[in-house]
C-alpha cells in the first residue's frame, strides 16, 4: 500500500506490538503518540477514581499534551489510528491528535486494543466527534491475526 501512516498510542505496550506487526506487514510508515508526562501504572489504575485517567475520561473537554503536535501528514492518503480502549471509547490523547493534525480528505481506520471491550463504540465516538473526517472501518486487534487479515481489512 502507498502513502498509508499507522498512527498509535500505547500506554502498557500491548498498542506498540500490534502497530509494529501491522505497519510491517502492510508496508506502512509508523508513529507513535506520546504524551509529553507518560503514564505510569499509577495512573493507569481504573479502581482508582484519583487516578489521571480516570479523571482524563470524565472530563471530555481533557487534551493531554502530546510531545510533538503536528506531525506531517501531507503525503498519506491512509491513516491507520490505533489506541487501547479506555472507558469504552479512545483516550483522550487520540482527541489531542485529531485536533492538531489534519484528518480531512483521509482515509482513516481504527483499530484498538482490549481485552473486552470492541471498537465499536470507540469509532462510534470517534464518528461523532469529528463529522468531516472520513472514518471508513474500525477493528479489535489482538496481535494474533495473520499478515492475510491485515491485508483484508485494509484493502
Amino acid at each position: 500500500m502507498d502513502n498509508v501512516l499507522v498512527v498509535y498510542f500505547s500506554a502498557s505496550g500491548v498498542t506498540r506490538k500490534v502497530a509494529d506487526r501491522l505497519a510491517r506487514t502492510i508496508r506502512a510508515d509508523q508513529y507513535e503518540i506520546e504524551p509529553v508526562n507518560k503514564y505510569t501504572g499509577v495512573d493507569l489504575d481504573w479502581h482508582d477514581k484519583r487516578s489521571r485517567t480516570t479523571i482524563e475520561m470524565e472530563d471530555k473537554t481533557a487534551r493531554p499534551e502530546m510531545k510533538e503536535k503536528h506531525i506531517g501528514l501531507e503525503k498519506y492518503d491512509t491513516i491507520i489510528l490505533g489506541f487501547p480502549v479506555w472507558w469504552y471509547t479512545a483516550p483522550r490523547i487520540i482527541n489531542t491528535f485529531i485536533e492538531s493534525n489534519n484528518l480531512e480528505g483521509k482515509k482513516v481506520y481504527v483499530f484498538v486494543t482490549s481485552g473486552g471491550s470492541g471498537s465499536e463504540g470507540s469509532f462510534k465516538d470517534l464518528k461523532e466527534t469529528y463529522p468531516n473526517i472520513n472514518f471508513i472501518s474500525s477493528r479489535r486487534l489482538r496481535g494474533t491475526e495473520t499478515e492475510d487479515d491485515y491485508k483484508e481489512w485494509i484493502k
